[in-house]
C-alpha cells in the first residue's frame, strides 16, 4: 500500500480546494469535452453544510476512540467527477469530526485517464491510484473517490470506492440518461447530460452522500470487531 511518507505529499482539504481553483487545474481536461470548471466554491460551501447526524458523530467517535482505530485518511480525487463532488465534502467533515490526518492526491495528469490502470506516463500519482484499482471479474477500472483508512501505525483498515453501494448509479444513471421515444441521438446525449446534472441538485444526491458515511463507519467498525472484512 501508500507508504506513511508518500501520503505525507498529499494535500489538505483546504489546499485542495484552493488547487480546484488554479489555472493549473483548470487548463487540464475537462469530462464530457467541456472545459474544467472552478468547484473550490461548491466544495467548501458543501463541506460548511455537511453535517453528521447524531447516530453518525456518537459510532465515529467510538470507532475513532478506539486503540487501531481509523487516524489517517488517504483520498484520490477528481473535481470533474461527480460521485468526488458528492462525496468530497462528507469525507472531509468526517475526517474533521475525527480529527483525522487527511492526505488528497489528483488521478488524472493533463488528460482524463481512460486507461483500466494507472500509467506513470500519464498521471504523477499513479503509484498512489494502482493499490486501489476496482477489480470486476477480469476487469479493472480507475474508480474516484477513493478513501482508505490507516491507523496511527497506518494499517490499512478498510478501502470505500465510487458510491455507496445503495447507489445502483448503472440503472439510475443509465435510466436518466436513457434515449426517450422519437429523440435523436445527439437530442438524447444532450437532454440525458442536462437531467443528469439536474439530478446532482436532487435531495437524492444528499442521501447518497449520508449513506457513503453510513457505509465507511459500518465497513470500519466491522473491520475492528471481527478483525477482516468479508
Amino acid at each position: 500500500m501508500v507508504t506513511r511518507e508518500r501520503f505525507a505529499q498529499g494535500m489538505t482539504f483546504d489546499e485542495y480546494v484552493k488547487f480546484v481553483a488554479t489555472p493549473d487545474n483548470l487548463k487540464r481536461e475537462g469530462s464530457f469535452n467541456r472545459p474544467r470548471q472552478d468547484y473550490s466554491g461548491f466544495l467548501r460551501k458543501a463541506f460548511e453544510s455537511a453535517q453528521l447526524s447524531d447516530a453518525q458523530r456518537e459510532a465515529w467517535q467510538w470507532l475513532v476512540g478506539q486503540p487501531n482505530g481509523p487516524d489517517k485518511m488517504l483520498v484520490i480525487s477528481e473535481e470533474w467527477s461527480s460521485d468526488c463532488r458528492r462525496d468530497m465534502p462528507v469525507l472531509a467533515r468526517l475526517a474533521a469530526a475525527g480529527g483525522l490526518e487527511m492526505r488528497i492526491f489528483p488521478r488524472d495528469g493533463h488528460k482524463i485517464s481512460s486507461l483500466p490502470a494507472p500509467d506513470p506516463k500519464e498521471s504523477p500519482n499513479a503509484d498512489v491510484m494502482a493499490p486501489f484499482v476496482r477489480k470486476r471479474g477480469a476487469e479493472t477500472f480507475q474508480s474516484i473517490p477513493i478513501a482508505a483508512f490507516y491507523t496511527k501505525n497506518f494499517e490499512h483498515l478498510y478501502t470505500y470506492m465510487e458510491f455507496p453501494q445503495i447507489y445502483r448509479k448503472d440503472r439510475v444513471v443509465g435510466a436518466i440518461r436513457a434515449p426517450k421515444p422519437g429523440e435523436s441521438n445527439d437530442d438524447a446525449m444532450k437532454r440525458g447530460l442536462s437531467d443528469f446534472f439536474a439530478f446532482q441538485q436532487t435531495p437524492f444526491f444528499r442521501l447518497y452522500a449520508a449513506a457513503a458515511v453510513d457505509e465507511i463507519i459500518a465497513m470500519l467498525h466491522e473491520r475492528l470487531r471481527v478483525g477482516s472484512l468479508a
